[in-house]
């Protein structure tokens, strides 16, 4: 009996069959190898894109530091600093950010030309007409309702000879102050830059006893305020020397030894002859090594990793009586009682006692944070005054003393933002505290910034501020001294 043989067709199915599933895992199998590829480019791009945007926004605040603090030039730029796609540089006519443009550029030298200006519409017709201080003391509060070009900032900045021997050089107005001492200021500073660790300079700069007095002006939230706690701890600037550089790549310093807390509308022989006005600050930039230009407010720079900042800041002054700029100077910074009460003024414990002289000592600690659009900065201050040097007045009671031997003051500040709209439309919300002897004072503003070109060197800012017993206040700011109620202000600002 003959055995059956499977047919030919059938076997060639069979192998068919296999074949195909053969294949088709093979498929799967090269799909998948593809697919993980592809994941891996893709984490690999957003990785380069994120160290990108980290160069970008290191060599963004570089430009901004160069320009406004003294061109700062290392040695031997790091990696993160160089950008590989610069277009060439013209030898004048461009506009180059935190520079403003170049009038000049050659072997022996370069002049770069920059304005900060606004209009501003002030509004404090709904705040209350008198203020009483903590020794049943009435005043009437300075209301204004006006529109201003509020101020006129020009500077010249550059090289000579050797790019590390800089100059910045500018004419400031405070046109609110007409009439005031300081109203228009002309300044400068030198500097020579050694390397990335070490930079000296010697002219008129801003000590910097809070981070608001450590370049990060313009790039505020308020256009051209702080609150009104920053106001009152913070000092101002002065005539002297000053070294800043890096630690390490996310840490950098900077110190100051000038005449005074306030030298603006104050003249040579009102000073004394002490020379021991010391402010130093150091701050850390731990996640991406830097914190947008000027390590000012606000992420408009839209950071796609967190940044982070830690600061210190520490102040010393002995100050004296003769060299307080006056009332209504330009950018005025005084010593005061939380009630607003200069402690320089005549009799301003109303005990029959001038001061003559007393020591401040201020130190402030800050923290911040940036990331896709949103921001929040706080801000602790710890001040003490003491020391006095007093005098009775004539028709004062001959056994009178002051009432206190040492003032101690507390505040804190905190502002948040987010860009709305990015790169076109900015909130905020800012507010401030201030726990003293004498009053405790509060501030809260709410703003929004327009941004009409999606550039930062051109923005309207408008804001609404509530003040509680404002213990500051003159004619270039909003805030009234003694203010009680609502002010409303808008400015068109230009920067670069």
């Amino acid at each position: 009996m003959r055995r059956k043989t499977q047919s030919p067709i059938l076997l060639l199915a069979i192998l068919a069959i296999a074949g195909t599933q053969a294949w088709a895992a093979e498929e799967q199998r090269q799909d998948s190898e593809t697919e993980a590829r592809l994941r891996e480019l893709e984490a690999r791009q957003q990785q380069l894109e994120v160290e990108v945007r980290r160069r970008d926004a290191r060599i963004e605040q570089l430009e901004y530091d160069a320009a406004h603090r003294g061109n700062k030039i290392p040695a031997q730029p790091r990696a993160s600093q160089i950008s590989y796609d610069e277009p060439e540089q013209k030898t004048w006519g461009n506009y180059e950010p935190g520079k403003g443009f170049v009038l000049l550029r050659s072997d022996l030298g370069e002049v770069n030309f920059s304005i900060y200006s606004y209009v501003r519409y002030l509004d404090q017709n709904d705040l209350e007409d008198e203020y009483t201080d903590s020794f049943d003391r009435t005043f009437d509060v300075l209301i204004l309702n006006q529109m201003q070009l509020q101020k006129v900032n020009l500077t010249f900045k550059g090289w000579i000879f050797d790019p590390k021997f800089q100059y910045r050089f500018y004419t400031w107005t405070s046109n609110s102050n007409q009439g005031q001492s300081a109203q228009v200021v002309v300044a400068g500073k030198l500097s020579y830059a050694f390397d990335e660790h070490f930079n000296l300079g010697a002219g008129i700069d801003a000590l910097p006893t809070t981070r608001s007095t450590n370049g990060t002006f313009p790039t505020w939230f308020r256009t051209d305020h702080r609150t009104i706690t920053d106001e009152f701890f913070r000092g101002s600037y002065t005539t002297g020397i000053f070294a800043w550089g890096d630690i390490t790549e996310k840490s950098d310093y900077r110190i100051m030894l000038g005449n005074n807390l306030s030298q603006l509308g104050v003249s040579a022989d009102e000073l004394d002859d002490h020379f021991e006005t010391l402010s130093a600050a150091v701050w850390w930039m731990p996640t991406t090594g830097e914190y947008g230009p000027g390590n000012g407010f606000g992420d408009y720079e839209f950071h796609t990793e967190p940044a982070t900042l830690f600061g210190l800041h520490y102040t010393h002054s002995r100050e004296d009586a003769q060299g307080q700029p006056e009332v209504n100077s330009f950018d005025n910074s005084q010593i005061r009682l939380s009630d607003g009460t200069r402690i320089f003024s005549p009799d301003p414990f109303d005990v029959g006692i001038n001061i003559r002289r007393a020591t401040y000592q201020m130190a402030a600690l800050n923290a911040g944070v940036k990331y896709r659009g949103y921001s929040l900065d706080v801000e602790y201050y710890y001040r003490e005054v003491d020391s006095f040097s007093a005098v009775l007045l004539p028709d004062a009671e001959p056994d009178a003393m002051l009432p206190v031997t040492r003032l101690t003051d507390h505040g804190l500040q905190i502002q948040a933002s987010t860009m709305l709209v990015p790169k076109t439309l900015q909130m905020y919300l800012s507010g401030s505290k201030i726990n003293g002897e004498y009053g405790d004072p509060w501030d809260m503003a709410f703003g929004l910034k327009y941004y009409p070109f999606k550039r930062r060197e051109v923005r309207w800012t408008t804001q609404l501020l509530y003040l509680d017993d404002s213990p500051v206040g003159y004619n270039s700011v909003p805030f009234a001294l003694g203010g009680n109620g609502v002010v409303l202000n808008t400015e068109f600002e230009l920067a670069f």
